[in-house]
């Protein structure tokens, strides 16, 4: 039904548990597509074992790099993005397809699952933070009586997207490789082509180890580089154009430009001016 798209960086363990849950907890047959980076640990083994589709980098390129490549071997309309540290939870695709069957009219959207985390996050629901103390049996029994609602402005994974809206922005921007900000920046492309769907749906349910894959090395200043491309911080983005964590009622419509609109707005011409003067690698 959907291709499913989950870089790796030799974090075997988890994504085997990634995949048994998505064989486990969906309801419909989906394509899965593995960007393997470096997969020293035996994942590149193991995934030419398994028969799986994948795409391959010799050293770690980054989930920009990762999701881009990868999608170009997908073949389903529609794409799911995640991580290879995430749990699917039962009924996650049912979720998907309802929404689909309800937004039917529209041409571009982005839609979003919604993270449980042993912390405070969207859930927080503690059943361990890696894979060798991870309840299964207490997820399973204790989610089912959680509600959360849908909710405005997400751009975190897992995420789904129609493979023609990825096309017409060109998938993930390399200038955040090797990741951070990527998301916050995808989502601004979409608003610029015009979406204004941005919702994530309180049902749809993945268990996050809180991005394991993402300690292994040092990271991108996405920040920055978001600031320095689109002239705002993703702060201001979220806050006044995707109106992050709100409950969802409508399509997002244009900023409201009232005062607190433009003191933050100054804020951001200030911090932009700066970098630009100052900015360093």
């Amino acid at each position: 039904m959907f291709s499913i798209v989950i870089p790796t960086f030799n974090n075997l363990d988890y994504l085997k548990l990634c995949l048994n849950s998505i064989k486990k907890n969906s309801k419909y047959e989906h394509e899965i597509i593995i960007h393997i980076n470096e997969g020293i640990d035996g994942t590149l083994e193991f995934i030419k074992n398994n028969n799986y589709k994948f795409s391959y980098s010799e050293v770690n390129s980054g989930v920009c790099v990762a999701f881009n490549e990868a999608v170009k071997k997908s073949t389903k309309e529609y794409i799911i993005l995640a991580h290879d540290d995430m749990y699917f939870c039962p009924n996650w695709d049912e979720v998907f397809r309802k929404e689909l069957e309800n937004i039917s009219s529209l041409e571009d959207f982005f839609l979003s699952g919604t993270m449980v985390q042993p912390f405070e996050s969207y859930i927080n629901l503690d059943c361990g933070n890696n894979f060798e103390n991870f309840n299964e049996k207490k997820l399973l029994e204790e989610l089912p009586k959680i509600r959360y609602k849908n909710f405005q402005g997400t751009h975190w994974q897992p995420s789904l997207i129609p493979k023609k809206t990825w096309n017409k922005v060109g998938g993930f921007s390399l200038e955040f490789s090797p990741g951070l900000g990527s998301d916050p920046d995808f989502n601004m492309k979409l608003w610029q082509i015009g979406v204004r769907l941005f919702k994530g749906l309180g049902e749809c349910r993945v268990y996050h180890f809180s991005s394991l894959s993402l300690r292994k090395k040092a990271w991108n200043n996405g920040a920055k580089t978001f600031l320095l491309k689109w002239g705002i911080s993703i702060k201001f983005f979220k806050k006044y154009y995707l109106k992050s964590d709100k409950n969802f009622d409508n399509l997002l419509d244009e900023p409201k430009k009232n005062l607190f609109y433009y003191l933050d707005l100054c804020r951001c011409k200030i911090a932009y001016i700066y970098h630009s003067i100052f900015s360093y690698t």
